[in-house]
């Protein structure tokens, strides 16, 4: 199972940035943490990009090299990206959107997302486990769809 976190602008700094708000783990400790938990069981990648159209060149080339799962830390572009919110309509590949931050507790710009409705899930307030949570429930729901089609098959 492939499952990719990709993070959106600013995040390059979590750990340093705001950590009141963001935390003090740097990325790469997490994905560390993470790789170590799923070891054998999973391929973890991880992408990050301040540019919009990065992010989303990254989303075709991740449907066409076959991913199973994204694991969405748009930032910014959570609320401002109808370009982003088409691209994840347009692939085929189960999207979790996370937030380091409770975002219904913020500012109220930052309370409205433009990318949930293109996405299976959201998982908003838990710090840098808002990632294992993401992780996790990919991991469920890609094995709930593959035992759904074994079952169906088998009838």
């Amino acid at each position: 199972m492939w499952i990719e976190i990709m993070n959106g602008p600013n995040l390059h700094r979590i750990g340093t940035r705001e950590p009141d708000i963001y935390g003090t783990m740097p990325m790469d400790a997490c994905l560390s943490l993470l790789r170590q938990r799923y070891e054998g069981a999973l391929r973890l990648t991880y992408f990050q990009s301040n540019h919009e159209g990065a992010l989303i060149d990254r989303l075709y080339e991740l449907e066409e090299a076959g991913a199973h799962g994204i694991v969405l830390n748009a930032g910014a572009y959570t609320h401002t990206s109808l370009a982003l919110a088409d691209a994840l309509r347009t692939i085929a590949i189960p999207t979790i959107e996370v937030h380091l931050s409770n975002i219904y507790a913020r500012e109220q710009i930052r309370q409205t997302s433009l990318l949930s409705p293109a996405c299976r899930g959201v998982i908003s307030g838990f710090g840098m486990d808002s990632y294992r949570l993401g992780v996790e429930s990919l991991m469920a729901l890609l094995t709930s769809s593959a035992l759904s089609t074994i079952t169906n098959q088998s009838k």
